[in-house]
């Protein structure tokens, strides 16, 4: 059974290590680097969704505003909860918020500070392999 893990996150460096630990895990990780765009195509892939996992602070491409997690977090925590949710944001203060939007909301969330080098291998691992009961 293939999982499917929804996830907003912008920086390269960051996917590429995502995606190697996605594939150590066998999972599928569908990534919008943009909240807006997320929002607008998130729904057709909920049915799928076993885990999403979000950041919050996002870069501009060139002119355009990109959004933040917690645009994400307020659109999901207006839907019925689906799936749990992984907030991965070193940002503090907005990543309370966002968990207070899951927690009033009813969804299942869990936090995985980015913290070291090796956060994404280890503490983000863990955490999905945990959630998704994935024995790899």
């Amino acid at each position: 059974m293939t999982h499917t893990v929804l996830m907003l996150e912008d920086d390269a460096e960051r996917l590429i290590r995502f995606r190697a630990a996605a594939e150590r895990l066998g999972i599928e990780l569908i990534v919008w680097r943009d909240a807006h765009r997320m929002i607008a195509e998130v729904e057709s892939h909920l049915a799928a969704a076993r885990l999403i996992s979000l950041d919050h602070d996002l870069e501009p491409e060139g002119d355009t505003d990109p959004g933040d997690g917690l645009d994400v977090a307020k659109y999901l925590a207006n839907l019925p909860p689906v799936c749990p949710v992984i907030i991965h944001t070193s940002n503090g203060v907005r990543g309370d918020t966002m968990a207070g939007e899951f927690e009033l909301a009813g969804w299942r969330h869990h936090r995985v500070m980015p913290l070291g080098d090796d956060w994404i291998e280890v503490d983000w691992f863990r955490a999905v392999r945990r959630v998704l009961r994935v024995k790899r």
